[in-house]
């Protein structure tokens, strides 16, 4: 896909603002659409996510305070946790989570779709291009307040 070319001095009066929550709204957008094709929503993937990466290490209140910040649909953790056992995805064990076959593969399936959506998001933009908007994106964030590390 081939977008207009502007003066680097148009571009540098463009509002940040406006840019910021058009692309979130669309890649937010994409990879939810992607993940409900799974029944899945984003707290779903996140929780997938952590449990693979570390399993038996995650209690529910635990991964509930690493994962409630970043929610921003008011989820209810504990009837996630609900869903993904009753779906068989999910076990536990002295209180400590592990993904079951098919919640691994549940979670492979997102996965996929998901770097469907990053893939499209990512055409045209190499991988330095890419970096310098995350450091600037970054820079904007310190620079009024927040946090610049990666999470």
């Amino acid at each position: 896909m081939t977008i207009k070319e502007y003066p680097q001095q148009q571009l540098a009066a463009q509002p940040i603002g406006y840019w910021t929550r058009a692309a979130a709204d669309l890649v937010i957008g994409g990879l939810r659409t992607a993940l409900a094709e799974e029944q899945l929503t984003q707290p779903h993937w996140w929780t997938l996510n952590h449990i693979a990466a570390t399993p038996g290490h995650w209690t529910r209140e635990a991964l509930t305070g690493k994962l409630a910040p970043f929610d921003d649909q008011d989820t209810d953790f504990e009837a996630l946790y609900a869903d993904l056992t009753a779906r068989g995805w999910l076990t536990e064990a002295d209180d400590h989570l592990t993904l079951t076959e098919a919640g691994e593969a549940g979670r492979l399936r997102a996965h996929d779709r998901n770097a469907n959506v990053h893939a499209a998001m990512r055409e045209g933009i190499d991988d330095a291009a890419y970096a310098a908007t995350i450091n600037t994106l970054r820079r904007l964030v310190a620079n009024l307040g927040g946090n610049g590390d990666l999470p």
